[in-house]
């Protein structure tokens, strides 16, 4: 289910953009399966539609949907693009993380070990 957090400190945009291509990456939605309209997410969360129209299309330029014209919007079946973009993002994050817990005097035997209790969880 589509949602959005207003505590977040993202933009609304984004939050839907992260929260649909996460949808997508773990197979909840599935290749060619059709999006609500604009109108339809806007009603149904309360938002304005153009927010849901950003969201919308940051998605088709990532690679995520495309668009059909008179149609709506569809999840694309290649999403290799999406999956390198999303890629480039998980391990900016985790550089940037790996510096922090450098700085805080993290070793890396410590940071390895956390990474080795995530993977096996």
């Amino acid at each position: 289910m589509i949602t959005v957090d207003y505590k977040d400190k993202r933009p609304i945009y984004e939050q839907l953009t992260a929260n649909i291509t996460e949808m997508v990456l773990s197979g909840e939605l599935a290749p060619d399966c059709q999006l609500p309209s604009v109108r339809q997410l806007a009603v149904q969360l309360g938002i304005n539609p153009n927010t849901i129209a950003r969201a919308y299309n940051e998605l088709e330029r990532i690679g995520i949907v495309y668009s059909v014209a008179g149609k709506g919007s569809f999840i694309s079946s290649d999403l290799s693009a999406a999956r390198g973009e999303q890629m480039k993002k998980t391990e900016k994050k985790l550089s940037e993380t790996v510096a922090e817990a450098k700085k805080l005097g993290i070793t890396k035997e410590r940071l390895l070990a956390i990474v080795r209790e995530v993977f096996d969880e």
